[in-house]
């Protein structure tokens, strides 16, 4: 990921507190693995911002649309845990799409990496470069 990723995350998150913040990673796709470039904060539009989180519909069709027009490509999805850890919770892992996609979750100013994989959550190991 680059640089400017792990404080923007934890901004956003701050700012949305006590609710739930949550967004889009966008970035490319390789084989080497996924690069985050950016981050896309969207609206929370699940029914008890508080407790759960869910990315605006719009936001994400927004996203893909861009992506085939040769903007940056999902490669995962972030919120936030005002109250928790920055790990999946039992919602995170029941509600999870299984796509290979990232997750960062941001929990008491840190923030985890994950991978929502075809036999759920697996801790990704990160690597920070400049730009």
């Amino acid at each position: 990921m680059t640089r400017e990723i792990v404080p923007a995350l934890l901004s956003v998150a701050a700012r949305a507190h006590p609710d739930e913040a949550c967004g889009l990673l966008l970035g490319r796709r390789g084989t080497g693995g996924m690069r985050v470039t950016q981050i896309a904060q969207t609206a929370n539009v699940a029914a008890d911002t508080a407790r759960h989180f869910e990315i605006d519909p719009a936001a994400l069709i927004a996203a893909h649309r861009a992506a085939r027009a040769g903007g940056a490509a999902v490669v995962g999805y972030f919120h936030s845990h005002p109250t928790g850890v920055c790990a999946p919770s039992a919602t995170d892992i029941a509600m999870a799409a299984r796509d290979g996609l990232v997750w960062a979750i941001i929990a008491g100013g840190a923030v985890g990496w994950w991978r929502d994989g075809d036999d759920g959550f697996e801790v990704l190991s990160t690597c920070v470069e400049d730009g």
